[in-house]
């Protein structure tokens, strides 16, 4: 029972990353506000610039749509599909090309076939159900005996393989930024002065699928010291 109520590794291994991944969100958020009160000298759109990366790198195909929310916007490579969010698809912002451009970074992974993307997308059905069944087998095998002790295994295991495909994102996310960047200046979609503005907007994003990755490799180093506590 001490997991459910003397679990002291929580404070020791979680809190940390728990703080990372605060102040991760808080600066892409305050970046991408500053950002976004920085108007591009080319009055160019987020969906304009999206648009133009693609056609500059020969991608053909793909849509390019408006969503709501904020910072809702992703490729969804079932449709084919760039989404772009409130503050990305109509704005002119520094920020909005950034984010609209790395986003058409990830339509051309699709349609060249990134290793590292193909990977995440064979590896999210299997995470997913990680995701979902990891923490069951976890909590009931924790409060069964020991003898049972193979059902916190198959926990670890699922939840394992949904910390995989957080590690496997990174590159995918990185490389998507890249290619983001190499562009803009490439094709001037911004001005020298400009182009810094949408290189920290993305950077800062980065950081936060880091902390991400960061969070779930120590709960999974977490569960297994957990787990060998309890064989002990």
């Amino acid at each position: 029972m001490g997991f459910m109520y003397y679990d002291w590794s929580w404070f020791i291994v979680m809190i940390p990353c728990l703080i990372l991944s605060l102040i991760c969100s808080a600066k892409v958020k305050s970046t991408f506000n500053q950002y976004s009160q920085v108007q591009n000298s080319r009055g160019m759109t987020g969906a304009q610039a999206a648009q133009a990366l693609l056609q500059a790198k020969g991608v053909t195909g793909v849509r390019i749509e408006h969503v709501s929310g904020n910072l809702t916007d992703h490729f969804d490579p079932r449709s084919n599909t760039i989404r772009l969010s409130d503050p990305v698809y109509n704005s002119t912002s520094v920020a909005a090309v950034g984010v609209a451009c790395h986003e058409a970074g990830h339509a051309c992974q699709h349609a060249e076939g990134y290793f590292p993307n193909k990977l995440r997308s064979a590896i999210l059905p299997v995470a997913n159900l990680g995701t979902k069944l990891s923490w069951i087998f976890i909590i009931v095998g924790l409060i069964l005996p020991t003898r049972f002790n193979f059902v916190v295994t198959i926990g670890i295991i699922f939840y394992a393989a949904s910390v995989l495909f957080t590690l496997v994102t990174l590159p995918v996310e990185f490389n998507a930024s890249s290619r983001a960047l190499k562009i803009i200046k490439e094709n001037r979609f911004l001005s020298e002065a400009e182009y810094p503005g949408a290189s920290r907007t993305l950077r800062a994003a980065a950081m936060t699928y880091v902390a991400a990755a960061a969070t779930a490799i120590a709960q999974l180093l977490r569960l297994i010291m957990i787990f060998g506590n309890r064989r002990r």
